[in-house]
């Protein structure tokens, strides 16, 4: 039995209705697979964002460590989606579903080629990291090669995910590359671990005429500063440079970046790789997800994560982007 086979359009709507809200029957499902999110329209035309957590993956203190960030955010007015407070709670339950309401905030992608949004979104999210530099989570997890890397990789393995023909050389690959990143953390030295937004692709970015506004805060770890900037990075090395230098000029206008840090850059496009293929397995008796990403647990999939974690050996041998 997956856990949202009981989430029905009924459940849904009951739940955000026992906040005291009216809804008018529009319900949009939004692209989301960790969690259960829908726009809902309410009877004053208006329209609520509800986010149903997956159970058992968070606690309610973890939970509550993400709200409290988020507002914390709010409060310095940075432009992050935080959730609505109702009688002093941000989280709920409903049928055995724990969820939260959002106001919906419209946007679009950044355009991340151009090096003024990137100067722009490096200077928000300085902001954002000298908030996340005050304290430490207490109930959530470190973005580690422990937890990004070697756990995932161990539960791929455990559960027979590749193909018995590849299950050697993958496992040789992903030993190799772990074992390189151990090295990069290491010549890395003492690299800071603070609050990040822990998941800032482009997609939980959303662009409007004022700037950026973030979104998403469900994947909030502890972990270095450049995990919330590296995935806005691509192309070739030159490119990168480029792109690099944008960011960090706007991120120090109000906050130090350890240059050390840079050496993380292909250490963590490295474990976000393993972490990936580990999300999918352990996900993968939820019907969303075959049905979502197909491609995963074929023979081309693992042939192609066994490529991508050689490139990934090679690029962790050069030396680091500069600032």
């Amino acid at each position: 039995m997956s856990a949202y086979d009981t989430l029905t359009p009924e459940v849904i709507l009951d739940a955000i209705e026992s906040q005291n809200y009216r809804c008018d029957g529009r319900l949009l499902a939004l692209n989301s697979y960790e969690n259960r999110v829908y726009q809902v329209g309410l009877d004053d035309g208006g329209l609520l964002v509800a986010k149903f957590y997956r159970p058992a993956r968070w606690s309610d203190a973890a939970i509550g460590e993400e709200h409290d960030f988020a507002r914390e955010l709010v409060e310095r007015e940075i432009p992050v989606v935080a959730p609505l407070c109702i009688n002093g709670k941000t989280l709920f339950e409903h049928a055995g579903f724990r969820f939260a309401l959002y106001p919906r905030r419209p946007g679009r992608t950044p355009e991340l080629e151009d090096p003024d949004t990137l100067r722009w979104l490096g200077r928000f999210i300085a902001r954002i990291h000298a908030l996340g530099a005050l304290r430490a989570f207490e109930h959530r997890p470190r973005i580690d090669v422990a937890t990004f890397g070697r756990a995932p990789y161990q539960y791929i393995i455990e559960h027979d995910f590749v193909p018995a023909e590849l299950r050697v050389t993958y496992q040789s690959v992903v030993e190799d590359v772990l074992a390189r990143v151990e090295r990069t953390y290491e010549n890395a030295g003492a690299v800071r671990g603070i609050r990040l937004h822990g998941d800032c692709h482009s997609g939980n970015i959303l662009w409007t005429g004022d700037g950026p506004h973030f979104v998403d805060l469900d994947d909030a770890r502890m972990g270095p500063a450049v995990q919330d900037i590296w995935m806005w990075l691509a192309g070739d090395r030159a490119t990168m440079q480029v792109q690099l230098n944008a960011v960090i000029a706007g991120y120090r206008e109000f906050h130090d970046f350890n240059t050390a840090e840079l050496g993380l850059i292909e250490a963590l496009r490295t474990l976000r790789l393993i972490h990936y293929s580990g999300w999918l397995a352990e996900r993968w008796d939820d019907p969303a997800f075959p049905h979502s990403f197909p491609f995963f647990n074929t023979q081309r999939y693992w042939q192609d994560q066994i490529l991508a974690l050689r490139e990934q050996a090679a690029a962790l041998d050069e030396p680091p982007l500069e600032i």
